[in-house]
C-alpha cells in the first residue's frame, strides 16, 4: 500500500521494466513500435555457436581443401573450357572474351568429319560395352559352377585388365599382322586362308577389330562384378526353378539374369567411361588420324586442337563429348540417389 491507500504498481507489476536502451521508439504515421535491437544480434550468435558445433563444421577441414581443388580444377576448367568453345581463339595470343557465338558448334554440325566421329563413338561405346558385357556373364556363369581352377583361371582372365591401354595397343598391333599376327596364323591352320585380313588397314574391319580388343581386356572386369552378384543369390532360388520344372538355360534367363539388373547397370558404365576414354588405345595404333571409319571424338578433339591448332573448335569437341559422357553417369547417379545406395 502506498501512502494515500493504493496499491503500489512496482510492487504489482510482475514483468520488470524494459531498460530504456534495450527499446527504441519508432515512429511510423503516428504508430509507435518498439523494436529490441540486440535481438538479432543474439540470435545470430546462436546461430553461428550452432554452425560451429555443427559436424558440418568440425569436417570441414578433411574434406574443404579437397573440394575446393575439385571445383577449381576440374569444374572450373570445364567452365573455361565451354568458355573458350565460344570464342575464335586459335591458340595465339589471348583469347578475346568479348565477342561469344556458337559459330563453332554451328561449324561442328555442318562438318562431316564430325558426323563420323560421332558415329564411330556411338558405336564403339555400344558394340565394346554389350561385348564385354554378355562375355563377361557367360565366363561368371561358368566359373559360378565351383570349377577346381576357378582361382587361377579368375586370376588369368582379370589379368588383362592391369595393363595400360598402350600396351594393350601394342600388344594387339602385333596379333593383328596381316603377314605375321596371331590372328591370321591362327585363320590360316585352320583352313581359313581366305578370310585373313588386314584388320587395322581395311575400313570394314577396322572398329571390329578395336572393339574386340578392348573386350579383351576388359571383360574381366564384367565377369568380376557379375560372379559377385551371382554369389549373393541364394541357392534356394536354383533349387525352387529347378523343382518347378525350369531348365538350366531358363534358370539364368528367367529367374537369375534379372537379378543382375544392378551389376549391369554399374558394369555398363564404367564400360562407357573406359570407352570414351579410348583416345591413347587409338592412338598408339594409328596416331592422330586414323581414317573416317574408325576416328572418335576424343582423337578429333585432339588433332584439332593441337595438330591444327585451332582451340575453339577443339573445345567445342570437348564439350560434345563431356555431354556424352554426363548423359550416361547422370542418370546412373539419379537411379543410384533414388535407391538410397548414394
Amino acid at each position: 500500500m502506498d501512502d494515500y491507500g493504493g496499491t503500489d504498481r512496482r510492487q504489482a507489476d510482475p514483468e520488470p521494466r524494459q531498460r530504456a536502451s534495450d527499446t527504441a521508439i519508432v515512429s511510423d504515421g503516428g504508430v509507435n513500435r518498439a523494436v529490441d535491437r540486440p535481438g538479432w544480434r543474439a540470435g545470430l550468435r546462436r546461430g553461428l555457436a550452432r554452425l560451429r558445433a555443427s559436424p558440418l563444421a568440425a569436417s570441414l577441414p578433411f574434406w574443404g581443401p579437397p573440394a575446393l581443388l575439385v571445383v577449381t580444377f576440374v569444374y572450373g576448367a570445364i567452365a573455361w573450357n565451354f568458355l573458350i568453345s565460344l570464342t575464335g581463339w586459335e591458340g595465339l595470343g589471348a583469347p578475346d572474351y568479348t565477342s561469344l557465338s556458337t559459330a563453332s558448334y554451328a561449324e561442328l554440325l555442318a562438318d562431316p568429319s564430325f558426323h563420323a566421329a560421332v558415329r564411330n563413338t556411338l558405336v564403339l561405346l555400344v558394340g565394346f560395352t554389350g561385348l564385354s558385357l554378355v562375355v563377361g556373364l557367360l565366363v561368371a556363369i561358368l566359373l559360378d559352377q565351383q570349377l577346381r581352377l576357378e582361382n587361377t583361371i579368375r586370376t588369368i582372365y582379370l589379368l588383362p585388365m592391369s595393363l595400360s591401354f598402350v600396351v594393350t595397343a601394342i600388344f594387339w598391333s602385333w596379333l593383328y599382322n596381316p603377314r605375321i599376327g596371331l590372328v591370321n596364323e591362327l585363320l590360316r591352320l585352320g583352313g581359313l586362308g581366305a578370310y585373313t585380313q588386314a584388320w587395322l588397314a581395311d575400313p570394314q574391319f577396322k572398329l571390329a577389330a578395336i572393339i574386340f580388343a578392348l573386350m579383351w581386356q576388359f571383360s574381366g572386369y564384367c565377369m568380376i562384378v557379375y560372379l559377385a552378384g551371382l554369389r549373393a543369390i541364394p541357392d534356394a532360388q536354383y533349387e525352387a526353378a529347378r523343382i518347378d520344372g525350369a531348365s538350366t538355360l531358363g534358370v539364368y534367363w528367367r529367374v537369375i539374369v534379372p537379378q543382375l539388373r544392378a551389376s549391369t547397370m554399374s558394369a555398363a558404365v564404367v564400360l562407357v567411361v573406359f570407352a570414351l576414354k579410348a583416345f591413347d588405345f587409338l592412338f598408339v595404333l594409328f596416331g592422330v588420324n586414323p581414317g573416317q571409319s574408325a576416328d572418335i571424338l576424343s582423337l578429333m578433339m585432339y588433332r584439332v586442337a593441337f595438330d591444327r591448332i585451332q582451340w575453339a573448335y577443339g573445345s567445342a569437341v570437348a564439350m560434345v563429348l563431356f555431354v556424352m559422357a554426363l548423359s550416361v553417369i547422370g542418370p546412373y547417379l539419379a537411379v543410384q540417389y533414388r535407391r538410397g545406395e548414394l
